[in-house]
């Protein structure tokens, strides 16, 4: 795993153990910190005291204890389960949480904020071991959309041109629990603007901001906070590193025109189109950013014109991703449950001529506009969940046939009973799946599974 000498007798409290959370309390032990962890769940705290430690060459002392109204010493090693609800946290020297931890209404952040303990996520810590690591360089990517691909598009180009690298963040496994990169290696990091708010010091080599549109605004004070938070990632950069930035919408043209002093470290990627006839799993206008992008990061880092051809052309799409999980009869069955905003759901509809549109879930907002412009290559559209109502509302006189099919099994019945050849079955909801489904991932198997089960 990755680790940090500079953790060594420091006393860090973490909140939340899912595999982030566990991941850092195994990277801290074994640098030699002290740590008190809680998670709400006790599966996963459980799940916690089940593991094998190791802190260097020999195992580490492990001590387990929960108790209502604990008072840790910071003396001593090991690992403390306890409530941090309970604690003081004055005595500590950051408190690490999840990203999932909403920093502008949860009573542990304004806590530890009192009590003038930083508040941080693996990143940082990623961030603070890096001086301990093989000489390497790192890309972190940002963006509302299409984040995920361009991370695998520009990790997958630099393994093709022979470059080691790692893929973190959030994305793949854990960046702490990785083996170290030697030297001459790529760590290429996916960042949420969450992820973003808990580092101060991830100085990225490359850093990408792809788009950014109107989400997770319950997060923010407005847009304005929202943008500002992923424009951080190049404030934390050192002169002479490169930025990359889309100007395709006015949020992102405005932070590029705010980094124009940098005119050899700034590289703009614009919207027009490009040819994608060589890159089979790079489709429609996203891709085309993402596309961009990959190429602007890995000409950055030196990487030779026909290994970035190469790795274009090899490039295989993410799972929920504008992934096709099958042909039957000639009708394509896509897969694109990452979508969970109407504009990540946009590009999607504008990359197949003819589409059966399964749409729905729980929304974001009250409106499809940003899909307008590609509504006309959709020659039906299956309402699905929460929205299923208002989309069928928003959508019945603007497309040829809508169904409120209620559930995703249905949709995908019917859709596949009314598709002829050539056309697509797309599932691009453009809303999140918390209404019938865990998560994105868990919607996605949902739509494989029912096209599987299709006579």
């Amino acid at each position: 795993m990755i680790v940090s000498r500079d953790w060594a007798g420091k006393r860090y409290a973490v909140l939340g153990l899912a595999r982030s959370g566990a991941a850092t309390v195994s990277a801290l032990l074994a640098g030699g910190a002290r740590v008190v962890a809680w998670d709400s769940d006790p599966a996963k705290r459980q799940a916690l005291a089940s593991l094998s430690f190791s802190g260097g060459a020999s195992p580490q002392t492990v001590s387990l204890e929960e108790a209502p109204h604990p008072n840790p010493s910071p003396e001593g090693e090991g690992l403390i389960l306890a409530d941090l609800d309970t604690l003081d946290l004055s005595g500590f020297d950051a408190l690490v949480v999840s990203p999932g931890v909403p920093l502008n209404t949860h009573p542990l952040a304004a806590a530890a904020r009192a009590a003038g303990v930083p508040i941080i996520g693996d990143i940082e810590l990623f961030a603070q071991a890096r001086r301990d690591l093989p000489s390497h360089r790192v890309v972190g990517i940002t963006g509302t959309n299409g984040k995920s691909t361009t991370t695998a598009l520009v990790h997958h180009i630099l393994k093709t041109a022979g470059v080691p690298t790692l893929m973190g963040g959030n994305i793949g496994l854990p960046i702490l629990g990785q083996a170290p990169l030697p030297e001459g290696g790529v760590y290429v990091l996916e960042l949420s603007s969450y992820q973003i708010d808990l580092t101060t010091g991830l100085d990225c080599d490359v850093a990408v901001l792809l788009n950014i549109t109107p989400d997770h605004l319950d997060r923010y004070d407005g847009f304005a906070g929202y943008a500002a938070s992923k424009a951080r990632l190049f404030a934390m950069q050192s002169a002479g590193h490169v930025a990359v930035v889309g100007t395709g919408d006015e949020a992102s043209a405005n932070i590029a025109q705010g980094l124009a002093g940098r005119t050899d470290d700034l590289v703009t990627i614009a919207s027009d189109p490009i040819d994608q006839s060589r890159w089979p799993a790079l489709q429609g206008p996203h891709n085309a950013q993402n596309a961009r992008a990959a190429i602007a990061v890995a000409r950055a880092l030196g990487v030779a014109e026909d290994a970035i051809e190469a790795g274009l052309a090899s490039y295989a799409s993410l799972p929920h991703r504008m992934q096709q999980v099958a042909t039957r009869n000639g009708v394509a069955f896509v897969n694109d449950s990452k979508a969970t905003n109407p504009e990540s759901t946009a590009p999607a509809l504008g990359a197949f001529p003819r589409v059966h549109w399964i749409v729905g879930g729980k929304r974001k907002g009250d409106d499809l506009d940003a899909c307008a412009a590609h509504l006309d290559h959709v020659v039906a559209a299956y309402t699905i969940g929460e929205a299923a109502p208002l989309f069928f509302d928003l959508l019945k006189d603007k497309v040829p046939v809508v169904e409120q099919s209620g559930t995703l099994e249905a949709a995908v019945a019917h859709a596949a009973a009314a598709a002829r050849p050539g056309d697509t079955v797309l599932l691009s909801p453009a809303c999140a799946s918390f209404d019938q489904f865990r998560d994105y991932e868990a919607r996605g198997d949902a739509f494989r599974a029912a096209v599987e089960a299709l006579a």
